[in-house]
């Protein structure tokens, strides 16, 4: 049977959601062993991809093959809810088609970085955002994301080293204020490593005046990392859907 799992997590204590040899303490990891444990029988779960140390997500998608009997997935649900930590939950797990592979089938992902845009912090929800104190000039910002969209080489907006295709299409970059609190949406059909919190970073430096939003085709034509804006902190980014 191949199941499919919807699940969320605070990512603020893991090492990132991939397995790891030097440390048990990822994601993927604690649900490998909960999901072992309870079904006794080793257990390989794939993700629908990475997320790096400190980032969260609401709708992580992960898959994985078993031959024990569940009968009643939702109790299945629950008592693995029961034995994972507070951090971690499954809220969802159906049965996929034999050829569904989590990172493999999916089509589109939609990323959320909330930007916190005030010189008074929001305490209570430091590990969810970004702080920004200086006024962010959301106009600059829109000409920025923009110019993002479409399918372009992405490899200046990450930190991959890879000679796989670095080429993706970003479908849509939205940008939502409601007071201090600022929202950026990236929905696009992959993203390479870093590249939703080098684009945030980037489109952040427009919005402080200190980027021209041109800067983005020159990215793109020289595919020089340098050229981009910086990392932002992992703690704004959650990834929020997975479309297949």
């Amino acid at each position: 049977m191949n199941l499919k799992m919807t699940v969320q997590y605070d990512g603020t204590r893991y090492s990132g959601w991939q397995r790891q040899g030097n440390t048990e303490n990822t994601v993927q990891g604690r649900l490998e062993k909960t999901v072992s444990a309870l079904l006794g029988e080793p257990v390989e779960i794939q993700g629908s991809g990475r997320t790096d140390a400190g980032v969260h997500a609401l709708g992580q998608v992960a898959g994985f093959h078993t031959e024990a009997p569940i009968p009643d997935r939702t109790a299945f649900r629950d008592m693995l809810n029961e034995r994972l930590p507070g951090d971690i939950a499954v809220t969802e797990v159906t049965v996929a088609s034999p050829r569904f592979h989590a990172r493999l089938s999916a089509k589109e992902k939609t990323y959320r970085y909330t930007v916190w845009n005030s010189p008074v912090p929001n305490v209570l929800e430091r590990r969810y955002l970004l702080q920004v104190p200086e006024p962010l000039d959301t106009a600059s910002m829109e000409e920025g994301a923009h110019r993002m969209l479409g399918t372009h080489d992405f490899s200046g907006f990450s930190a991959d080293r890879t000679k796989k295709s670095t080429v993706r299409c970003l479908k849509s970059v939205e940008i939502i204020q409601n007071g201090p609190r600022l929202e950026i949406f990236f929905t696009g059909n992959g993203f390479l490593r870093n590249m939703v919190r080098i684009l945030t970073g980037t489109l952040l430096e427009m919005g402080t005046g200190r980027r021209d939003p041109e800067t983005v085709d020159a990215v793109f034509q020289t595919c020089d990392r340098s050229l981009a804006g910086p990392t932002a902190p992992p703690q704004g980014l959650c990834l929020m859907e997975v479309i297949y």
